[in-house]
């Protein structure tokens, strides 16, 4: 059976999780969030920057003010030779991804039932 086609009226549900300062300057969210994984995947900046699509000096730029706000630095880097540049993870960051996504696990879950409470209010 087709799922029923959607018009124009129909509600949907987006929403964004990201984490801030006390500023309001952002610390992760869900691009910087991606970038910390293709790192951790990658092995480099350059590497997780090119597979994103986004510039290195973006990249770059987007996890030193997330090391400043935090206070703590997300990578260790390793500097060139035949193969290039290497980044990892530090531990807190591995432990900040965790604990990020174990949030967003459950904001998922509480956002889609409140979401399914609105709509059969609105019928």
């Amino acid at each position: 059976m087709k799922p029923p086609k959607s018009s124009k009226n129909d509600v949907f549900l987006r929403y964004k999780l990201w984490l801030s300062a006390v500023s309001g300057e952002g610390i992760i969210g869900e691009g910087t969030h991606l970038l910390l994984r293709e790192i951790e995947e990658r092995g480099s900046l350059k590497a997780a920057a090119e597979f994103l699509g986004i510039s290195y000096r973006k990249a770059w730029g987007d996890i030193k003010k997330s090391e400043e706000l935090l206070g703590y630095d997300l990578t260790v880097k390793r500097r060139g030779g035949i193969g290039g540049g290497q980044s990892d993870l530090t531990t807190k960051a591995k432990n900040l991804l965790e604990a990020y996504d174990a949030l967003h696990k459950k904001m998922d879950t509480a956002i889609e039932d409140a979401y399914a409470e609105f709509k059969e209010k609105t019928k």
